[in-house]
């Protein structure tokens, strides 16, 4: 009775078709595309089932219970566009057919949901569109099941945020350790995913936004090259970084993903070359993707947390086992020059693209990023009570893009991460990919000092700016393990590299299965909280 009257609630008071959910829930919860999609075409799950079994464990272990905040809100017709994803199966199907995907909360669905990067600012008139993203998803058949948290505007208000925290959801959890940090700002996505939630999850990066969570919460992230995937309608900070990418519990279903959203589109000019590019990248889920690939390790990346640089000398044990040619140590040159220029790029670029975004959105109050800022501060109970807006306020402060400090630092940033940096490294041993810890373990969550980790963090690593700085594709797969917490590896190569990246990775993976589910503990060996 409790669960009938929960799934009226999260379904818009939608009636679902009665279902054995707690006989499937763990074994669905987990299952990859491949396996829902065997069980859908053998008649013995359908899309509205699957929809309802997460709708309850939402509730379950995200609202209540572990009560994890990775979720924003369900869609309320998710019930109604299962039951018409299920009539039309036997005409229409695909790869993502009749499979749930939760949205980054800073991604337009132009339906009864928001869009509020994690903003209370934002709250209140939806977006009026799809991004062009969810179009292709839609299209694609895929059920949009709901929006995740996030760090609200994508981390980008404060060098003292905390990873995960939001005005609107408040603050994400590590399903690993529930006092750990998810990391961000994609947090929502990851814990979303590592907790059962959903299949699968869309996530955007400027700097480690994927690839971080993806790595904390124990996952496979791909952090796309800029421009394979459109940014129309998604919330931004720099047009010069950002990118949207999948966030799965395997490289297949990550592959699959971005097989799908992958492409040109008219409305954002850095995607004129995506076509050329795009393809259906599950085609590169070798598992003999490992053999003949040259990898260097970029021992500059690691050296400053132990339990990854352990994991990486397993990972690379590994990696030369099943036939990978592995080149340590390789040097990325200009590594320590590439966070001024990115700084400037990044701060110029908020202001101009936050300004342009808000343009789009009708209904709201705030128009550009002067209200924003005059909105935090008469909200300051309710948007700050752990960290102010120093940000949003430098921000401000810039000029135009056309003004010469900003034209020279993104020329500086671009040409150092990428051709004198990422292609230098590449030719110089004729690598396929370059090799890195991706962080440490996931660090406590501390509201009031905020984040102890950036990229590049001398106490606690991260090897996410070179690519990110360069636009450069990057892809991270778990690992290993430290006290029950889950460490990642990173891969990252030249432009358009996907294939290859996911090649590698894919390879790793089915020679390590390292992914284990989340216990959902207290504290790292605490206990257990209740899911059910």
């Amino acid at each position: 009775m409790v669960r009938s009257i929960l799934l009226c609630v999260l379904f818009g008071g939608a009636t679902l078709a009665s279902a054995p959910m707690a006989a499937q829930d763990a074994t669905d919860a987990y299952a990859s595309i491949a396996q829902l999609q065997q069980q859908m075409d053998a008649s013995r799950l359908s899309t509205a089932i699957l929809a309802q079994q997460f709708a309850a464990r939402i509730q379950q272990i995200d609202q209540s219970g572990p009560s994890l905040r990775a979720v924003l809100e369900v869609n309320p017709d998710a019930a109604s566009l299962a039951s018409a994803l299920d009539k039309q199966r036997k005409k229409k199907h695909g790869p993502l057919y009749g499979i749930p995907v939760m949205l980054k909360d800073n991604i337009d669905t132009g339906d009864r949901m928001q869009t509020s990067a994690g903003s209370l600012a934002l709250v209140g008139t939806p977006a009026t569109h799809d991004a062009t993203l969810v179009t292709r998803l839609r299209d694609a058949g895929a059920l949009i099941l709901g929006k995740t948290n996030l760090s609200e505007w994508a981390n980008y208000r404060s060098n003292h945020a905390s990873s995960g925290w939001s005005g609107r959801g408040g603050q994400t959890h590590n399903p690993y350790a529930l006092d750990r940090n998810p990391c961000g700002s994609s947090a929502g996505s990851a814990a979303a995913v590592a907790a059962g939630l959903t299949t699968v999850a869309i996530g955007s990066e400027t700097d480690g936004s994927i690839i971080c969570p993806a790595s904390m919460n124990g996952l496979v992230g791909i952090k796309p090259t800029l421009g394979l995937v459109s940014r129309s309608g998604i919330v931004p900070i720099s047009h010069n970084q950002d990118t949207a990418g999948p966030i799965a519990r395997n490289v297949a279903d990550a592959a699959a993903l971005l097989s799908v959203i992958a492409g040109s589109d008219a409305k954002d000019p850095a995607t004129i070359d995506a076509d050329k590019h795009a393809t259906d990248y599950t085609r590169f889920l070798d598992p003999n993707g490992l053999r003949g690939k040259r990898i260097g390790v970029v021992r500059q990346l690691g050296g400053a947390e132990p339990n990854a640089d352990r994991v990486l000398n397993q990972a690379i044990a590994a990696m030369k086992a099943n036939g990978a040619i592995i080149v340590d140590p390789v040097t990325l040159p200009h590594l320590s020059e590439l966070g001024a220029p990115e700084t400037t790029v990044l701060l110029y670029d908020f202001k101009h693209d936050i300004n342009a975004y808000l343009a789009t959105r009708s209904g709201l109050t705030v128009h550009t990023l002067a209200d924003l800022i005059a909105f935090d501060k008469r909200e300051a109970a309710r948007e700050m009570p752990w960290f102010r807006q120093e940000l949003f306020e430098q921000a401000e402060a810039k000029g135009p893009l056309t003004e010469t400090a900003y034209m020279q630092a993104l020329e500086k940033a671009k040409r150092l991460a990428g051709p004198e940096g990422i292609d230098a490294a590449l030719k110089a041993d004729r690598l396929d990919a370059l090799l890195a810890p991706s962080w440490g373990p996931a660090y406590m969550t501390d509201p009031v000092l905020g984040d102890h980790i950036v990229s590049g963090d001398p106490t606690v690593g991260g090897a996410s700016q070179p690519a990110a700085v360069s636009g450069y594709p990057s892809l991270t797969v778990p690992a290993g393990w430290a006290h029950g917490l889950p460490v990642g590896i990173v891969l990252f190569g030249a432009k358009w590299s996907e294939p290859t990246l996911i090649a590698i990775g894919y390879g790793f993976e089915q020679h390590t299965h390292v992914w284990q589910p989340p216990k959902f503990l207290d504290t790292v060996a605490g206990k257990p909280q209740a899911s059910d």
